[in-house]
């Protein structure tokens, strides 16, 4: 599981993230410029230290290099999500917590993303399904051991 980025490693991916392409120290520091005064040499060293722990894979044009992103930005807070819900005693409360904290476009987009992983061959005709007002049915008619918290004797929920 990856480390959080520091501020400025963030500033850099951010950078390096959006334009999808190989990018120089140059550019990037061009571009952070236009936020905050910065020299080239931290650039230098942050995405060196990226290239070292993994985040960008470097290759050489003449004395310097081009940086790419080794993966997306989904995929790093991908990461930190699986992470922070993996260190949680109670997996399902800690989901519980999380969704309550989301807006309804996130709601929505957590909506659309478990319709694309599960693929259409898994989605349950709309007619099968428990309606969304009554989750309680839901989780009544789910054996004991499913129910989240049910271990704790409900604390849980």
């Amino acid at each position: 599981m990856p480390r959080p980025l520091g501020e400025l490693e963030d500033a850099v991916m951010t950078r390096v993230w959006k334009w999808n392409r190989p990018v120089t120290v140059r550019e990037v520091l061009e571009d952070l410029q236009k936020e905050r005064s910065i020299a080239y040499t931290t650039v230098m060293t942050v995405l060196d230290n990226l290239h070292q722990k993994g985040w960008v894979r470097r290759e050489a044009e003449g004395r310097a290099y081009r940086y790419e992103a080794v993966s997306t930005r989904a995929a790093y807070a991908a990461a930190l999500m699986n992470d922070a819900w993996s260190q949680s005693d109670n997996p399902a409360a800690a989901l519980v917590a999380f969704f309550g904290m989301m807006s309804e476009e996130q709601r929505q987009a957590l909506s659309d993303a478990v319709r694309i992983v599960q693929g259409p061959e898994t989605a349950e005709p709309a007619e099968r399904r428990e309606p969304a007002e009554h989750p309680e049915r839901a989780e009544r008619a789910r054996p004991a051991d499913e129910n989240p918290g049910s271990a704790q004797g409900g604390a849980g929920r």
